[in-house]
């Protein structure tokens, strides 16, 4: 099933990007937008789309509804415009991620102004999608740019999950955590979400810059404590969090905040979405499919651990199934602790920790890929192994472990030829990891 089975993996990954497609998920929701608009005797909509799906989201606007926007911006990661243009009066920016920049925090200051001027006659139109949290960026004033990209570049590195990695995020930031609701207040807003966070919590997606708070500046500054990085951090960023937690700046909008009294936030696509569609693509090719997690998180070495567990226990229950081929199909999102210094990502570090786990080991195939296309700070979705990948590493002259040691999984596969290699999809609802069976 080598051949054969890395084509099918990638028949159902395609199947399950396109359920999620951002375009097709704003479309639908434009009849909402259309009468809300014309029933609320609005006079103004202005427009801020920002993540790595914000271009595809915003074009769905711009095509099906052109003369309604009064004023847009989009800001999206580098590669992720597909065109020069939407419409005459949305504004389009590309940034850094997973680390802010410049052009980010130019983005930024420019929506923040758009927004400051909006009123009771203004609907205000956000399309939030993941990558959102370092291409909204605008660190709060005693905070340098530079601060920000090291606290991020720390947090990354130690392993901080996505909801740690937000929470403090939110807490040096001028438009996290329900921040555009502040500035946008009194207007009326309505927020098309494409969630990348596991159980889709609101004030996690892109950090919640619509939707009222949970997290704190204490629990910001446990999740520093928690990583040791108090040393590490810089200077102002730590002293932010520290006056927060005394009082001294205000802490982020919370529940029952007057200011989210006219925002609707509404989830248009999910992870969970995806691997639906996955089982029914799969299903349709013949496979016993089965969702086994949409909640995936932890290190990608155990969560490998944990899969290739399934998948060998899987393969013993073929007999009982009547011989007939498995799927097992999960969704979520891993995060790698960077102890060496090589180049890779978390799916593909999934995928060799996997490979590793089932070797030798006949009729068995793993897809880990991120859904946006990009696998960390590469230019892979991730990879496509089986039970045969370690057993052929010996001809090539590779040392496997030695390579997952080093974080090197990128350089592993671009020798095997098992990078999984989409380019930009133009969506973002977290990883999937896709498993054939027999």
């Amino acid at each position: 099933m080598n051949y054969r089975g890395r084509e099918i993996t990638k028949d159902i990954f395609y199947a399950a990007l396109k359920a999620v497609d951002p375009y097709a998920s704003v479309q639908h929701h434009i009849p909402h937008i259309l009468s809300t608009y014309q029933n609320g005797r609005f006079n103004n909509l202005f427009l801020v789309s920002f993540g790595k799906a914000a271009f595809l989201m915003a074009k769905a606007i711009s095509d099906q509804a052109p003369q309604l926007v009064t004023h847009g911006i989009v800001i999206t990661k580098y590669g992720h415009l597909l065109a020069e243009n939407l419409h005459a009066n949305i504004d389009l920016y590309e940034a850094g991620h997973p680390i802010p920049d410049e052009n980010g925090l130019i983005a930024t200051k420019k929506a923040i102004s758009m927004l400051k001027v909006a009123d009771e006659k203004t609907l205000v139109l956000c399309l939030i999608s993941g990558g959102g949290s370092a291409l909204l960026s605008a660190p709060k004033d005693m905070i340098s740019l530079d601060d920000k990209q090291k606290a991020t570049e720390l947090l990354l590195k130690a392993g901080a999950s996505i909801n740690e990695l937000n929470t403090v995020r939110k807490h040096i930031s001028e438009i996290k955590g329900g921040r555009i609701a502040e500035y946008a207040y009194p207007a009326r807003i309505i927020s098309l979400i494409l969630s990348d966070v596991i159980g889709d919590q609101l004030d996690v997606i892109a950090s919640g810059p619509t939707t009222p708070d949970s997290t704190t500046y204490r629990m910001a500054l446990d999740v520093v404590e928690k990583y040791q990085l108090a040393e590490k951090l810089p200077k102002m960023v730590l002293e932010v969090l520290k006056k927060g937690v005394e009082g001294v700046f205000p802490d982020t909008p919370k529940e029952g905040n007057h200011i989210f009294e006219g925002v609707e936030n509404i989830i248009i696509g999910s992870n969970r979405k995806a691997a639906l569609a996955a089982t029914e693509k799969a299903k349709e090719l013949g496979f016993d499919a089965t969702i086994i997690s949409t909640e995936i998180q932890g290190e990608a070495i155990d969560v490998a651990c944990w899969l290739a567990r399934n998948a060998i226990e899987a393969k013993q229950l073929l007999k009982e199934k009547d011989g007939k081929k498995i799927c097992l199909i999960s969704g979520g999102e891993t995060t790698v602790t960077v102890k060496g210094n090589g180049k890779g990502g978390r799916n593909t570090e999934l995928a060799l920790a996997f490979a590793l786990e089932v070797a030798g080991k006949k009729d068995i195939v793993l897809l880990s890929a991120g859904t946006d296309g990009t696998d960390g700070p590469t230019d892979s979705a991730g990879a496509i192994v089986t039970g045969e990948t370690i057993e052929r590493a010996p001809s090539l002259k590779l040392d496997p472990r030695a390579y997952l040691v080093n974080n090197d999984s990128y350089t592993f596969f671009s020798k095997t030829g098992e990078l999984l290699i989409t380019g930009p999809t133009g969506t973002n609802v977290m990883d999937l990891q896709i498993i054939l069976i027999g």
